[in-house]
């Protein structure tokens, strides 16, 4: 019997643990949340924090595991390859390369040396002078170097607001630096694929869609759709880019996935690439393209030759169309009445949804639920998907104790 960890046990990896079940392999799961839902479907559950990645390799090697696997997360993704390594185990990337994809610093230089666009970008120190960031076109986001999960970025709009800012974007951050770059204002898109043999294929292009939430703050994901509707312009550049990446990183299997920017006149701006698929949107793939990504992870684990075959007449060109819809909430609220949510997640054409907090549970920024809210829509048509949306947006409400409205506003892409 295989025995196979998986580093991760929240919601969205609850199918994996199944699927590997089903499949008759031992399996172990290991992160740091001790009541998460996967850890009720493992064979065995350990409480380690994923961080600690000479504990869970020790792990490992006690528990005779012969496989890991992560995904949906860029630090899921860095502590599973130091674990693998540490315990002599599969992976699909090493931890020489490991800087380039989790290091932004690290990426940027790369995406520079290849000739590939990305938004204009500088680094500063807390003393940094005016003259370091000249040249730079205002907006701009500020990123500390090292974190992950939009924490600490900001849109800011003068070198002043970056010098008040600079303290709250690095406070979380062990190098007191942070990136300064262009804010694109262009198409955005989710591109999702698979490295076979060092030859990238391309699983997934889709329109990403923001709502702006107020001064400084980020723009929220509020709506992917997938196939994207402007596929053929983006299609032919990205997949070369992610060409590019792979070959320099020496990457010759596993997820491969990017976030960009696209205007008719300038092509594709890469913001980020990540070595994982993309968490609570990887399920839309499913439903509008057949392919199955869980699947595709435990294949790689133990059966490479389906990974083949799955690629032989696959295309990223979907016939049927299908929409994540994020609602997020306003920090220090707490969640009291979410009928309207769950009456919206009877429509016809939601296929899921969950509520990521139980009645009275206060909302917490960067803490272990992404979203409030989350829906999963299908539809024929990009139109009914728009029609969907609309009625979603316009209709969606969660109060608090005092009947406060606690979710952003979300709004349709333009």
């Amino acid at each position: 019997m295989h025995r196979l960890v998986i580093l991760g046990s929240l919601g969205e990896f609850v199918e994996l643990i199944k699927l590997s079940k089903s499949r008759g392999i031992y399996t172990i799961v290991c992160d740091g949340y001790p009541d998460s839902a996967g850890k009720a479907y493992a064979d065995k559950a350990y409480d380690i924090n994923v961080g600690d990645t000479d504990a869970i390799a020790a792990m490992c090697i006690r528990e005779k595991a012969d496989g890991i696997i992560t995904s949906f997360s860029d630090y899921l993704f860095e502590c599973m390859v130091k674990i693998a390594e540490k315990a002599g185990l599969k992976c699909y990337f090493d931890t020489k390369h490991l800087p380039i994809y989790r290091d932004k610093t690290k990426m940027k230089d790369v995406l520079t040396f290849l000739g590939i666009r990305t938004p204009a970008y500088r680094y500063v120190g807390k003393d940094f002078a005016d003259s370091e960031l000249e040249g730079l076109q205002f907006p701009v986001v500020v990123k500390p170097i090292d974190k992950y999960g939009s924490r600490g970025v900001e849109v800011l709009n003068s070198i002043d607001e970056i010098r008040e800012h600079f303290d709250h974007t690095c406070a979380t951050s062990d190098i007191k630096k942070i990136l300064v770059e262009e804010y694109h204002d262009g198409f955005e898109f989710n591109m999702m694929t698979w490295v076979l043999h060092g030859k990238v294929q391309v699983i997934s292009i889709a329109d990403r869609e923001k709502t702006p939430v107020g001064a400084y703050e980020i723009p929220i994901s509020t709506r992917n759709v997938y196939p994207s509707k402007r596929i053929e312009d983006v299609y032919q550049e990205a997949a070369g880019i992610l060409q590019k990446v792979a070959e320099y990183t020496g990457q010759q299997s596993g997820p491969l996935s990017m976030q960009f920017f696209w205007k008719p006149e300038t092509g594709v701006s890469v913001c980020e690439i990540a070595g994982r698929f993309f968490g609570y949107e990887h399920e839309l793939v499913d439903y509008s393209g057949g392919l199955n990504m869980e699947k595709l992870l435990l294949d790689y684990v133990y059966c490479e030759d389906e990974v083949e075959n799955t690629f032989r007449s696959y295309s990223p060109r979907f016939t049927k169309n299908s929409a994540v819809l994020y609602f997020h909430g306003r920090p220090g609220m707490h969640v009291v009445n979410q009928q309207k949510a769950l009456e919206l997640a009877q429509l016809p054409g939601v296929v899921d949804s969950w509520l990521f907090y139980r009645e009275g549970e206060e909302i917490i920024k960067h803490g272990p639920n992404p979203y409030v809210v989350r829906y999963y829509i299908t539809a024929n048509t990009r139109e009914e998907i728009d029609q969907l949306t609309e009625y979603f947006f316009s209709n969606m409400t969660i109060t608090d104790e005092n009947g406060r409205e606690v979710l952003y506003k979300n709004e349709i892409g333009k």
